[in-house]
């Protein structure tokens, strides 16, 4: 029977804020061995399945740095299937639509596995195991979930009592002292968010238990546009039908409903690395049980976490503290207060500050810009373009740009010129006129950009052409 792997994207990863932000969340952060958790999960997907299909759904925003991530992955001839949420309304739609999808490509009987994208786990061969026995209970008609024996009383996760295979019930985060009845139990395990289940079961569980979901998932899927190329295919949701989805989680929506539910008592290592405080542990401690990132200095400093991208950080005489630093925020916390940081991101979501969406390195298709420095009517950016890598035909309103080159040879469209500017090359690009930027080398193109207007915010674009479909 053959498994597909369905991997959920997006999220915010609001508790490793500021190094995470709503449009660059927890599953792009690099871990301290360089990789991220989302192509971590996409190999692991491959290699516990065997699979030639890997089915993603994420949000419409994350989509190219998801390609981006995947691309790290060597794998053999297959094909990734990606659909895109206009906006996230929680696990049951997305499991939905991921449901309805395999049904049409691979048929009824083919066995979903769902794995969020944002878990670490690195001992590939008993999670295999575990996939085997799930793969089987749900070949006989179970919908199947994960369950991590728990090495602590943590009240950050929800929780499975099972008998065996069988799940008594599901119990949301408890607090410490029930979490640590939970653990001398023996009974219950962590919910690792983790299913498996046949196309049919789960379609059959919707349309009892949540057929609302299920119907308004089937109309998205049938009103969808989509783009098929050799080895990628994407499904892109519109807005104004997916509205009309119930969110609600599939725990709720089916799983705390179901009588066909399984659970497969796991023992491998895991974790949804779920606070600073669980990052830091993949660091080796110093003798003093400081975890550093390169270029910190300490003195009488103690069980400290540090994480700092562009400068020298020091401590002196401190103890028990996360400091995260990035270029444009700064987070200091007690490490045993760390999941209280996602009570500051959801403050600076609400009041819109840029800090929760963006950081001053914005990653693209073509490439990334980073913000260098605003003003009052003026906007520093240094451009980066991937070799091959073309910016969308476009106007501002707004402002005017002065491009330099500083690495590389630019191509650029300006008005009715077509230029090719090497190193210390520059052109000026005035408000209004239609102007593209391409990177028709082998290397990097780098070019700083210096913008003036009345208006500098991203959304004053109109775009007139565009290789990576965007409006």
């Amino acid at each position: 029977m053959k498994t597909v792997p369905v991997i959920l994207g997006g999220g915010a990863g609001s508790r490793l804020w500021p190094m995470s932000r709503q449009l660059h969340p927890k599953p792009f952060i690099p871990l301290p061995d360089g990789e991220t958790l989302i192509a971590k999960t996409y190999r692991r997907a491959l290699n516990v399945t065997g699979s030639d299909h890997v089915v993603t759904v994420t949000n419409r925003e994350l989509q190219f740095a998801t390609g981006d991530a995947y691309a790290t992955v060597e794998r053999a001839a297959g094909r990734d299937s990606f659909i895109l949420e206009p906006y996230g309304r929680d696990t049951a739609a997305a499991i939905a639509l991921a449901t309805l999808y395999v049904q049409e490509k691979e048929g009824e009987e083919a066995i979903l596995l769902v794995m969020p994208s944002d878990h670490l786990i690195e001992d590939e061969t008993r999670f295999r195991e575990s996939i085997c026995e799930a793969a089987a209970l749900a070949a006989n008609g179970a919908i199947v979930t994960f369950g991590i024996k728990p090495s602590r009383p943590e009240s950050g996760y929800g929780y499975i009592e099972a008998d065996g295979n069988d799940v008594v019930r599901f119990v949301e985060k408890p607090n410490t002292a029930t979490a640590q009845t939970f653990l001398e139990s023996g009974r219950f395990y962590w919910n690792s968010g983790m299913f498996c289940f046949s196309a049919a079961t789960m379609i059959a569980a919707m349309e009892k238990h949540c057929p609302d979901v299920l119907d308004g998932a089937r109309a998205c899927l049938g009103a969808a546009s989509r783009s098929e190329g050799p080895q990628r295919v994407t499904v892109e949701i519109g807005a104004d039908r997916f509205e009309n989805v119930p969110a609600i989680s599939v725990d709720y929506a089916v799983m705390e409903r179901a009588n066909n539910m399984k659970m497969v008592p796991c023992t491998f290592d895991w974790s949804d690395i779920g606070s600073w405080q669980a990052l830091s542990e993949l660091m080796p401690a110093d003798a003093q049980g400081n975890r550093f990132s390169p270029d910190v200095l300490s003195k009488g400093a103690s069980n400290c976490f540090v994480a700092a991208e562009d400068r020298l950080v020091s401590l002196v005489g401190v103890h028990d503290l996360v400091v995260v630093d990035t270029a444009d925020a700064l987070l200091v916390a007690d490490r045993n207060a760390t999941q209280d940081v996602k009570d500051i991101f959801n403050r600076l979501k609400e009041s819109g500050h840029e800090a929760a969406m963006l950081h001053r390195t914005v990653h693209r298709p073509w490439g990334s810009y980073t913000v260098l420095e605003t003003g009052p009517g003026f906007k520093i950016k240094r451009i980066e373009v991937k070799p091959g890598g073309r910016l969308s035909l476009q106007s501002h309103r707004h402002r005017s740009e002065h491009w330099v080159v500083v690495r590389g040879t630019a191509k650029v469209t300006n008005g009715p010129e077509m230029l090719l500017l090497e190193h210390n090359q520059s052109t000026y690009v005035p408000v209004g006129q239609k102007h593209r930027l391409e990177n028709p080398g082998t290397d990097i193109l780098a070019m700083i950009e210096v913008q003036c207007g009345d208006y500098l915010g991203e959304d004053d674009i109109e775009r007139y052409d565009d290789v990576y479909g965007r409006n």
